[in-house]
């Protein structure tokens, strides 16, 4: 299947940035670690970073030139946003088109970090803190189909942004947290089966307001009490929280299984102060030896994906140059 092309699904989202303004910005403690690519681990049991990107910036590019771009600005993984590979859904994506992306992965060095913008159309009118139980059940459905997408091209993580599919609708905070909590646990077991993390993201409430911090994500994922169920830390998502990166990384990080990484404005690393602002932040992992996925996601695409990753790249070679 040719992934040539962008869809209304792209444009849907960059309509979503564009009137959202800049985007500014689990229970158990063990994690899935996949395999690190050309590192040496060191006798602490660390190796270093391991960086992935996110692919929307070349949501017109094929697969193959996808992954391509991303290997040979020396990123590991790839990290996938479903509706920009489909027209209707992931099912048009059959077996062997799946084996296909795998292999394409593999032979250029890389693997998939795993999913995010779970529920971004296409398909139209999902949304997982609803009481309307039609609804609720398509969106379940196809979340399921989600889960075994991700497992079957390698996946570990499942980034569940999707803020307006999260939003309240006609009801109260409490009330689609309620819905959000009971919907997770009828997903964790398939997902745990498949060795994927569902991971609660926390949002600025200029995109949604149903769970803007950490805290409130934990305290959801600890709701759930089911170990498919974690939470992921994302810098420009951290405009309601009153403490510095560094700090909520070290008073969270036993429940982090993810990192996102931008400049604040949303736009690739290097164009905005993160080469000094993140510092504390990246020593701060660097100490606690983080071993997951930081994964480069940015909101503006217009310089292309190439440049995208080569810059953003840059800068977090200049950053770990400043660590100790």
């Amino acid at each position: 299947m040719s992934h040539k092309g962008k869809f209304m699904s792209n444009c849907s989202r960059r309509d979503f940035i564009k009137t959202s303004g800049s985007i500014l910005g689990g229970a158990a403690l063990s994690g899935l670690t996949l395999s690190c690519h050309n590192k040496e681990v060191s006798p602490s049991g660390w190796s270093d970073f391991r960086y992935a990107m996110c692919n929307e910036s070349m949501a017109e590019l094929s697969w193959a030139e996808q992954c391509q771009i991303v290997s040979n600005a020396e990123y590991k993984g790839i990290e996938i946003a479903a509706f920009t590979l489909v027209k209707e859904g992931v099912g048009e994506i059959n077996p062997a088109r799946r084996n296909e992306m795998v292999s394409v992965m593999r032979s250029v060095g890389i693997e998939c970090a795993g999913l995010h913008w779970l529920l971004a159309p296409p398909p139209k009118g999902l949304h997982f803190t609803t009481p309307d139980a039609a609804v609720a059940k398509k969106t379940i459905t196809y979340f399921h189909e989600l889960i075994d997408f991700c497992g079957d091209l390698d996946g570990s993580y499942m980034i569940f942004g999707s803020p307006k599919q999260r939003n309240t609708k006609n009801i109260s905070i409490e009330e689609a947290k309620k819905y959000f909590a009971e919907n997770l646990v009828t997903v964790a077991d398939h997902a745990q089966q498949r060795g994927i993390k569902i991971l609660i993201e926390p949002l600025g409430k200029r995109t949604t307001d149903v769970v803007n911090t950490l805290a409130e994500a934990l305290k959801l994922a600890k709701q759930v009490n089911h170990p498919a169920i974690q939470i992921m830390f994302d810098f420009s998502n951290t405009v309601d929280e009153t403490e510095p990166f560094d700090v909520l990384l070290r008073k969270y990080y036993k429940y982090i299984h993810h990192i996102h990484v931008q400049e604040m404005s949303g736009k690739y690393l290097g164009t905005g102060t993160a080469v000094n602002d993140y510092v504390k932040a990246f020593q701060a992992l660097k100490d606690l030896r983080y071993d997951k996925w930081i994964s480069l996601e940015v909101f503006d695409f217009s310089p292309g994906g190439k440049r995208i990753a080569e810059e953003s790249m840059k800068t977090l070679k200049q950053i770990e140059s400043t660590l100790i």
